[in-house]
C-alpha cells in the first residue's frame, strides 16, 4: 500500500476486507465503492462508483492500479476496448466495424442516475434490467437524470447498442472476460418504420439534377460525382441497396439481363434489360476503360473481379465513397430548390421505389424484392392493393 496517513477503522465496511491492506485513493460509502476524479467539464472532483459489496481486496488492488494507467480491467469499457482489438471485430467489414464504434461509444458514455458513465461499470455488475433501462432511455429519449435535458428518441440506435452488448458479451464469454451475458434477454423496442421513398415526380427532379450536374467538370462548383446517374437507375430498376449496386461486376452482365448481387440472405434475380439500364451499364463500362486508362491500371482477367463501378482514380467505388457522394448530391439539391427538405431521400429508398412500381400480383413483387419473408416484401411495397368487392351467390334453390 502506497505509504500515507494510517486509515482509521471503520465497522461498516464489508467483513471480508482487511481495512489495514486497503489501496490508497478508494473509499467506501452506500453499499459501494467509489474514487474521486475531476469533472470533465469544470474539474471539481467528483465520486465515481468502481465496485460493490462484494469486491474482492485483490480487485481493488487492481482498481487503483489500472486506474493509474487510464483503464479499469473488468468494466464495460475495458471489454469493449479488447474486443475492438480481436480477431473476430477486424474480420467484420469496415462499415460494420463503424457502427459497433458507434454503439461503443454511445454505451460507454451512456450516464447512469447516479452521475458515472455505464462503461465504468463493472461487467459483473450489469445484469439485464440495467441494459433493458438503457435500451428504453435511448429509445424513448429520456434521460437517466431529471437534471439533464431530454435528448430525441432513438430506437432504431437503441436496438442497435443492444445487438452490439450481446454480441460482445458473448464474445467476452468465450475469452474468458464475462461470466454472462446481461444483454441476453433484452427486449427490442419497437423502431417506427420510416421508409422516406420519393415520390415519381422527386425521383425524376432528383435524377435530372444529377444528369445536369454530372456533366459539370468534376471538382468545380456545383458538380457532382458522374457516375451517380448511372447508379440512381440501376438502384431503381434492379432494386438494389447502396453496396449491392457498388459490387457489380461483368459477371452479373447477361443476355437477357442483370443479375443481383443481393445481402442479408435476399434471394438473387435476374431483372430484364429495359433502355436505361443498358443506358446506365454502358455508361459505367466506358468510365471505368477511360479511368483505368488514365491511371494505367491493369485489367482483370475474371469477370467476377472487374468491378463495374469506379472511382476517378480508376479503383472499385467503395459504399462509403458513394455515400458521401450521395449525401453531397441531395444536399447540393436542398439548397437549390430542386427537391424540398421534406422530400429528401436515401439512396436505399430507390429500391423501395423500384419494389413499390413492380407490376404483377404479390407473388412477382417478391420476387423482384428478392425478399423470402412476406413481412420484410410489404416493408418494401408500398402500393395498397386494389381489390374487388365481394360478390354474394345466388340462393340455393329448395326444390320447391
Amino acid at each position: 500500500m502506497t505509504p500515507g496517513r494510517e486509515r482509521k477503522f471503520n465497522p461498516h465496511l464489508p467483513a471480508h476486507i482487511d481495512q489495514k491492506a486497503l489501496p490508497r485513493g478508494i473509499y467506501w460509502a452506500d453499499n459501494r465503492w467509489y474514487i474521486f476524479e475531476p469533472h470533465p467539464e469544470d474539474g471539481r472532483p467528483r465520486k465515481r462508483t468502481v465496485a460493490f459489496a462484494n469486491a474482492r481486496l485483490s480487485e481493488l488492488h487492481a482498481i487503483i492500479e489500472l486506474q493509474s494507467k487510464g483503464e479499469v480491467r473488468g468494466t464495460l469499457a475495458y471489454v469493449l476496448d479488447q474486443f475492438e482489438k480481436c480477431t473476430e471485430f477486424k474480420e467484420l467489414s469496415a462499415g460494420t466495424q463503424k457502427g459497433y464504434r458507434e454503439c461503443a461509444a454511445e454505451a460507454k458514455g451512456f450516464v447512469l442516475s447516479d452521475g458515472t458513465k455505464l462503461g465504468d461499470v463493472a461487467v459483473a455488475k450489469l445484469r439485464v434490467p440495467a441494459i433493458q433501462r438503457m435500451v428504453e432511455i435511448l429509445a424513448s429519449g429520456r434521460t437517466a437524470r431529471g437534471k439533464l435535458p431530454a435528448l430525441e428518441p432513438r430506437p432504431s440506435k437503441a436496438n442497435h447498442v443492444m445487438r452490439y452488448l450481446r454480441r460482445v458479451f458473448n464474445w467476452g464469454i468465450r475469452f474468458g472476460l464475462c461470466e454472462n451475458n446481461p444483454a441476453q434477454g433484452v427486449r427490442e423496442v419497437r423502431e417506427a418504420k420510416e421508409f422516406r421513398m420519393p415520390r415519381p415526380d422527386v425521383y425524376l427532379a432528383m435524377l435530372a439534377f444529377v444528369r445536369e450536374r454530372a456533366t459539370r467538370k468534376a471538382h468545380t462548383e456545383g458538380s457532382v460525382s458522374p457516375y451517380l446517374p448511372a447508379v440512381m437507375v440501376l438502384a431503381y430498376n434492379v432494386r438494389l441497396r447502396g453496396i449491392e449496386v457498388t459490387t457489380l461486376t461483368d459477371a452479373h452482365h447477361h443476355a437477357d439481363g442483370i443479375r443481383t448481387n443481393r445481402r442479408k440472405g435476399s434471394r438473387d434475380n435476374v431483372t430484364a434489360w429495359n433502355d436505361d439500364m443498358r443506358w446506365a451499364w454502358d455508361w459505367l463500362a466506358t468510365y471505368r476503360k477511360e479511368r483505368m486508362a488514365a491511371h494505367g491500371r491493369p485489367t482483370q482477367l475474371q469477370p467476377e473481379r472487374r468491378r463495374l463501378i469506379v472511382s476517378q482514380s480508376g479503383t472499385p467505388l467503395t459504399k462509403s465513397a458513394l455515400d458521401s457522394a450521395w449525401q453531397r448530391a441531395i444536399h447540393m439539391a436542398m439548397r437549390e430548390g430542386v427537391i424540398a427538405e421534406e422530400d429528401r431521400f436515401a439512396l436505399h429508398g430507390l429500391k423501395h421505389r423500384g419494389v413499390t412500381d413492380t407490376e404483377g400480383n404479390f407473388g412477382d413483387v417478391q420476387d423482384s424484392s428478392g425478399h423470402t419473408s412476406d413481412k420484410t416484401v410489404r416493408r418494401y411495397a408500398h402500393q395498397v392493393p386494389h381489390v374487388r368487392p365481394p360478390k354474394l351467390p345466388a340462393p340455393e334453390s329448395t326444390g320447391e
